[in-house]
């Protein structure tokens, strides 16, 4: 078994050379609470052809997790590269916050900063509204978007550091993200640039424009959606139009799971849930020459690979260590699954779950599992009366426990999450140890109690 510190040298060996003339350029398409069955290419209802065009032209992953099931923290262990408990980001940040992420955090943006890259963040944030918090502060030249959910007040539309409207129109934001995207890709086309699109949609309330409301065949959902695979073929289309394509790495992913509209699938569980449903999420990757076309990866892997990935090939040294790995060798082909430490699943503070490969141990969970983004008067954090062990692979809803008959699977991930916590802050210890030590769940195991 590897130690972390030779993970974290396999995370940044170079696995490929930049191309001759300049590094890649990178462009992160971000959704924001999209389901894992919401694709075409996922298996879903919803009209996606660009986006489904991207995978057949590039890798498709079916194992990808973020780092959370809610918006702060997933983004945060994005462009970090880190736990979001690590980088004490680990709840959704409001407008009356007056925190955000660390200084002390280094973004993926401040990282290409130090080769040259033209860096701009387009849609949200999240990451905390104050001005030393804003992307401006964070590596990105320049930023437009709403600071935080839509669903929060007072709605702010942002260029930099200026509000341009105090309540952004919602059925114009994917339409505006979109032409502000491409004019940066247009003006920063001469340099190596890295692009990173965090869409407010199909976070609820939803807002379509006139050229999509009403015409898709699954309601405003399904508009939205319509109109944010529009989105990323007017990206794709100016990279192709200015010849970038065979020098562009292009991401989708989602930050976590739908809340109360969209399909996980044949996941369980949604936003807000440890469950597949909650985190795990449709990843397409899509480099001409560099992945190969038509590819689905079955491998693990997680939202906080991408920093190092990025590092790796670009020849940077991040100032942190990175809880991430190199996925380079499963994104280029050259292998279906990767050699990592167990991936860890935490709600706020508590950690709820840890996988390796293709089991999943249940630890802890709320006793209510209602989510809502502040938290309710009584909801607790429970051991389970007995631990629950999932193959996600054969068992993708996590339906049947199998614990009882792989105990020394069960004492494996038990013995490796007492150890990766103690490496965590105070705040997680502490959960954990709590919930090791306090009451037990009551409930039959796949419950919870009310």
């Amino acid at each position: 078994m590897l130690n972390r510190r030779q993970f974290l040298g396999a995370a940044l060996s170079p696995m490929v050379a930049p191309a001759a003339d300049r590094p890649p350029n990178i462009v992160f398409i971000y959704a924001d609470d999209l389901g894992y069955g919401d694709l075409g290419c996922y298996g879903g209802s919803l009209n996606t052809p660009n986006l489904d065009r991207m995978a057949r032209e590039g890798m498709r992953f079916t194992h990808a997790l973020s780092a959370n099931p809610v918006c702060s923290p997933s983004r945060a262990a994005l462009l970090t590269g880190r736990y979001p408990t690590r980088v004490m980001v680990p709840r959704v940040l409001f407008p009356t916050d007056t925190a955000g992420l660390p200084d002390s955090e280094q973004t993926l943006a401040q990282l290409l900063k130090t080769k040259g890259y033209k860096t701009m963040a387009v849609g949200k944030w999240h990451l905390g509204h104050l001005p030393q918090f804003l992307p401006t502060s964070r590596g990105f030249d320049h930023y437009f978007g709403i600071p935080y959910s839509n669903d929060m007040t007072p709605r702010w539309l942002m260029e930099d550091t200026k509000v341009i409207e105090e309540q952004a129109t919602l059925e114009t934001l994917t339409p505006r993200y979109t032409e502000q995207a491409v004019k940066f890709i247009e003006s920063a086309k001469d340099a190596p640039f890295y692009l990173y699109f965090p869409h407010t949609y199909p976070h609820i309330p939803l807002g379509a424009s006139a050229k999509f409301r009403g015409k898709s065949k699954n309601g405003i959902y399904g508009d939205v959606l319509e109109e944010l695979d529009w989105s990323v073929g007017e990206v794709l289309g100016t990279l192709k139009k200015h010849n970038l394509d065979r020098n562009t790495l292009v991401f989708f992913s989602s930050d976590n799971g739908p809340w109360y509209q969209g399909s996980s699938g044949k996941l369980r569980g949604r936003k807000g849930m440890t469950w597949e449903g909650g985190v795990r999420e449709p990843f397409i990757a899509r480099w001409p020459g560099k992945i190969p076309a038509g590819k689905v990866c079955n491998g693990l892997t997680s939202m906080m690979d991408v920093f190092p990935t990025v590092a790796s090939l670009v020849g940077v040294q991040p100032k942190n260590t990175l809880d991430g790995i190199n996925i380079w060798p499963m994104l280029s082909g050259q292998k279906t699954e990767l050699e990592r430490e167990a991936l860890l699943y935490f709600d706020n503070w508590n950690l709820q779950c840890i996988r390796l490969g293709r089991w999943k141990l249940h630890m802890t969970r709320y006793n209510s599992v209602t989510y809502s983004p502040v938290p309710a008067a009584g909801r607790k954090n429970l051991w389970l009366k007995t631990e629950e062990l999932y193959d996600v692979v054969a068992d993708p809803d996590e339906s049947y426990d199998v614990a009882d008959k792989h105990s020394e699977i069960v004492k494996d991930l038990l013995a490796r999450a007492d150890r990766l916590i103690a490496g965590f802050p105070e705040e997680a210890r502490k959960a954990y140890a709590d919930a090791k030590n306090g009451p037990r769940s009551k409930a039959p195991a796949g419950q919870v109690t009310n």
